[in-house]
């Protein structure tokens, strides 16, 4: 079934068991020190025992000064190299390879934790944050490509197999140098392409001689810039063999850039599926190392589709690992339904982070907790009853069954799923279905008593005698009393104009409420009437707030405003 996917590959002198890798997403679960804690242990070891060729660890600090977020791990003191030793001997442990990604922040470093000004290639304000940063001389350039050095020396003395660059994204230090947009130096580390390749070209070189010319270097870029007047595919493809000389073994291709195609970067449900194997492909046509695809690459038949056609030679699948971190485990041995969907929701992974706070998975609550959450047999098996077939009440009826105990589930709707029958409607958003087919897989394997268009009532409950209940019934929507008019038969809830309850014909609707579900049901109702065949459908959102969909991730937002407006959705 997967001739290519759970084959070997050799990355410089670093072979590899398969062609599946766990790209770098920060989670913040190491120690504000930079090293290396348990928790974060866990999580990497965790996938690596579920069978992943090659694990990268999350943007790593090459100094101190300057790093990606409050909690970033490091390689800027010798000291981080005992922690960093453990992870290596746990990954290795289960036969996969480690290396991790060398990321100076540069221009967007948190000066508010440093008390430093930023430092970029020129004094041009970074997109997040806003700041200013100071433009390097060409001595500190010289210590910023023996930072990189000699994390990368450390790496190797901890036992890591690889190291790699950011260089994507027109985002940090080696991205800034390598965007026409935040590099205006006039020396040779800017005014031409070559030129603010040159910052790049020398931590390269640098590495292999510090750590050694067996050591080996993947690159991270971006295929195309994604923005007007980035860079280009082509100047891609011009500059990849000069990255190759100068000692780079490997490529792992993204696109986009942060944050102003942020969606690219991290792209949600909706946006095409390995949207980066295009430039990936376009790579392989002139390097001979292996060129990696990132990007929404969230199955193995999809993975395996990518190398049997030669697109790329390996694929990251970053968040299809969080929501299983068994997935190729389950995919080698065929057990294809089995594994937990990623739907690209990007709530807890990307907007969690985002905001501060250690990420999560939708799909996986034991992301992050992967030994306080691990499913042990009960000491007493218990009768258990769930009220509630939604994504909670099968989660928790899946759980209890798998470890012992006896589980009814009663659901008084028709079928399962709950409100992700609901949330799967607006454009975009299908794939939540997914997690419908395969909870529902997962209950009735477990052996799950499940009974459909059954309420769960006190009666119920004395008539049953279980030991436990566990109340999953969801939310309900809230419909203001105070409103006059509020009672008319043309007011109807987003719930019953998605659950195809309500006649969806009207041509003029106004939505109370600009949260997510009243950005996606506008999303859903509205049309321009460009089309003639169906009509003008006029739309009108009504916030209390100084703006809406304040509860979305801010990739998904951007894609789903740049509907609203082309659809001519007025927001009061």
């Amino acid at each position: 079934m997967f001739k290519y996917l759970f084959s070997p590959i050799k990355i410089g002198t670093m072979e590899v068991r398969n062609r599946i890798a766990m790209p770098p997403m920060s989670n913040g679960y190491g120690a504000a020190d930079g090293t290396v804690t348990e928790k974060m242990l866990d999580y990497y070891e965790a996938r690596a025992k579920g069978g992943v060729g090659l694990v990268i660890v999350e943007a790593t600090a090459p100094n101190d000064a300057r790093k990606h977020l409050p909690i970033s791990p490091g390689l800027f003191d010798d000291k981080q190299i005992p922690s960093w030793r453990e992870l290596a001997k746990a990954v290795h442990g289960h036969g996969a390879r480690l290396a991790t990604q060398l990321f100076d922040a540069g221009p967007e470093s948190l000066s508010f934790l440093s008390g430093v000004q930023p430092v970029g290639p020129s004094p041009v304000a970074g997109r997040y944050f806003r700041q200013i940063p100071r433009e390097l001389s060409i001595e500190e350039i010289e210590g910023v490509i023996d930072d990189f050095a000699e994390a990368a020396k450390r790496g190797r003395e901890a036992g890591l197999d690889a190291i790699e660059i950011h260089a994507a994204h027109g985002y940090a230090m080696v991205g800034s140098f390598l965007s026409p947009f935040f590099n205006k130096r006039t020396d040779v580390y800017g005014g031409s392409l070559e030129g603010r390749l040159k910052l790049l070209v020398e931590i390269i070189k640098r590495i292999k001689a510090r750590a050694g010319g067996d050591f080996p270097i993947v690159v991270r870029i971006s295929g195309d810039d994604r923005v007007p007047g980035g860079r280009t595919l082509q100047e891609t493809q011009f500059i990849a063999p000069i990255l190759v000389e100068a000692g780079v073994d490997a490529f792992e291709v993204s696109g986009g850039t942060i944050p102003t195609t942020f969606w690219a970067v991290v792209p949600p449900s909706g946006t095409p599926l390995a949207l980066n194997a295009p430039f990936a492909e376009a790579l392989k046509q002139v390097v001979s190392v292996p060129v990696i695809c990132v990007g929404r690459i969230n199955s193995p038949q999809l993975a395996e589709f990518i190398l049997e056609s030669g697109k790329a030679d390996m694929v990251s699948m970053g968040r299809a690992l969080m929501a299983d971190p068994e997935m190729p485990k389950k995919a080698a041995a065929g057990d294809l339904e089995d594994i937990a969907p990623c739907v690209a929701d990007n709530y807890g992974c990307i907007g969690a982070a985002m905001a501060g706070r250690p990420p999560t998975c939708i799909v996986n609550p034991a992301m992050g907790k992967e030994k306080e959450m691990a499913i042990v047999p009960a000491e007493k098996p218990k009768r258990v009853l769930v009220a509630g077939g939604g994504p909670a009440g099968l989660e928790a009826a899946r759980v209890a069954a798998l470890r012992g105990h006896q589980v009814a589930l009663l659901e008084k709707e028709g079928k399962l799923g709950g409100q992700l029958n609901l949330a799967s409607v607006p454009s975009h958003m299908q794939e939540l279905s997914q997690l419908i087919k395969y909870l529902s897989r997962q209950v009735e394997k477990a052996g799950v008593k499940v009974e459909l268009g059954k309420e769960v009532t006190p009666e119920l409950v004395d008539e049953m005698k279980p030991d436990v209940v566990i109340v999953a019934t969801g939310a309900c929507p809230l419909t203001p009393d105070d409103i006059p008019g509020v009672d008319n038969e043309r007011v109807v809830t987003a719930w019953d104009v998605l659950a195809g309850k309500a006649v969806t014909a009207a041509r003029n609707v106004v939505i109370l409420g600009g949260g997510l579900v009243g950005c996606e049901t506008a999303d859903f109702l509205a049309e321009t009437g460009d089309n003639p065949a169906v009509g003008r459908t006029a739309v009108t959102i009504v916030e209390m707030l100084g703006d809406v969909a304040l509860d979305m991730p801010s990739e998904v937002k951007h894609l789903l405003m740049q509907r609203l407006h082309a659809k001519g959705v007025k927001i009061l």
